[in-house]
């Protein structure tokens, strides 16, 4: 039996193959520690095969991309002067071949068949959470928390935040109406806040809420003309930063952090940033190597190993993506993050002002924001296997695709009519 080459590379035109690779993808994701190499074979299999069918259309003009490959770069450059130069080639290179397999898939996906990919792809995780996980004592809390199938709750809540925003855009972003995507996007969005509140990750609760409330409120400035966005933006930018420092300094952040029995010292986390403070120091300007400072036999990380009670002395980091960065990368690394991570949000947000419908930049400058708040207390987007890489990459190579702005009548019509209740 022949295959069509749109049944399985053409955006749009592969819903059935895109979704379900999508799903296992995050699967594989989730739980690569407990399945091991098979998850992360089963991945490859997924994407890099699809080069065979056509590999013009799959891999593109690579020349465009070079931006994106730079950390990748960094962090295979590092091995040269990595304090443990066999551990920095092995994630180097599992590293980059995640950033391959995620510029693949942006070349086959559009951002509607990512998010119903999403949507089953979480429910699946978070369905074998609840049935096969367990609570367990988070050393940074001191507190027993439900951490379902992962090492960590925070972990979970990243998945239960993500699978709150692909609900959320699948119904209300991309107007999905079929009743087997509205119940899945139901039952999703119930099992993702059950998961949110089981797990009682603040970071999570946080993020989730200022992204979702963010996601809202851009439905509204979108029925705006271009030039109108562009002043609600520079006002609501300014009123951001004015609100933030407020918060800092009167005591508000205290205050929310006080809801979940936590202070703004983060019980640990402060600590640790200090030490990564610290570390990075030593080498400020190109780092110890790419993950190359958490390596057992090393007496910094066995120190804080044995202060955080780390029985399994692996699985820890700063919970700070700037710091980590500098640590194993240095200034190098960190301003090449940084730029990146800029340049991501600043495309979306520009396309967002200036397009007059955007969908698919309506849903990545959300997950980008979704990232660079978590950036702040977690890594979701340095190290390979992770749903953070995946989407960092992914809000990254959508920017290379050609901006197609919709018919301007349609786009009218549609804005007269009625919107969707939220419920």
């Amino acid at each position: 039996m022949r295959i069509a080459k749109s049944a399985l590379i053409q955006p749009g035109g592969n819903v059935a193959y895109a979704v379900s690779a999508v799903a296992i993808s995050l699967f594989s994701f989730a739980y690569s520690l407990r399945f091991g190499q098979v998850s992360i074979l089963l991945y490859y299999a997924l994407w890099l095969p699809l080069i065979a069918v056509d590999y013009r259309k799959v891999l593109g003009n690579y020349n465009r991309y070079i931006w994106i490959y730079a950390f990748a770069a960094i962090a295979f450059l590092s091995v040269f002067w990595s304090a443990a130069p066999s551990v920095s080639m092995r994630a180097a290179i599992q590293y980059f071949t995640q950033v391959l397999c995620t510029l693949i898939a942006v070349r086959v996906l559009d951002a509607k068949t990512l998010t119903l990919g999403m949507v089953a792809g979480i429910g699946i995780v978070l369905v074998y959470s609840v049935l096969f996980g367990h609570s367990e004592l988070d050393v940074i809390d001191n507190t027993y928390s439900f951490v379902g199938a992962f090492a960590s709750k925070n972990q979970l809540g990243f998945y239960a935040s993500l699978g709150l925003i692909a609900c959320f855009a699948t119904v209300f972003i991309f107007g999905e109406r079929r009743p087997s995507w509205l119940g899945a996007t139901g039952v999703v969005g119930l099992l993702s806040a059950y998961c949110l509140m089981m797990c009682q990750s603040a970071t999570s609760v946080l993020t989730a809420v200022v992204v979702l409330a963010l996601m809202v409120g851009l439905r509204v400035v979108l029925t705006l003309t271009p030039d109108q966005r562009k002043l609600l933006v520079i006002g609501g930018g300014v009123a951001v930063i004015v609100l933030a420092v407020a918060g800092v300094y009167l005591g508000a952040v205290d205050a929310v952090l006080g809801i979940f029995g936590k202070d703004s010292t983060l019980t640990g986390r402060t600590y640790l940033w200090q030490q990564g403070i610290k570390a990075a120091a030593d080498n400020p300007y190109f780092g110890v190597g790419y993950q190359a400072y958490w390596v057992q036999g090393f007496s910094e990380p066995e120190r804080l190993w044995e202060e955080f009670f780390i029985g399994s002395r692996s699985g820890f980091h700063f919970h700070n993506t700037y710091i980590e960065t500098t640590v194993e990368l240095g200034l190098v690394g960190l301003l090449i993050l940084v730029f990146t991570f800029l340049k991501i949000l600043w495309g979306h947000l520009r396309r967002l002002i200036e397009d007059i419908r955007n969908d698919e930049s309506y849903l990545l400058f959300a997950i980008c924001v979704l990232l660079l708040i978590r950036s702040f207390v977690e890594i979701d987007i340095l190290t390979p296997y992770n749903v953070g890489t995946f989407l960092f990459y992914f809000c990254a190579g959508k920017l290379m695709s050609v901006r197609r702005q919709p018919d301007v009548a349609a786009w009218a019509r549609q804005a007269r009519q009625p919107e969707p209740l939220m419920h």
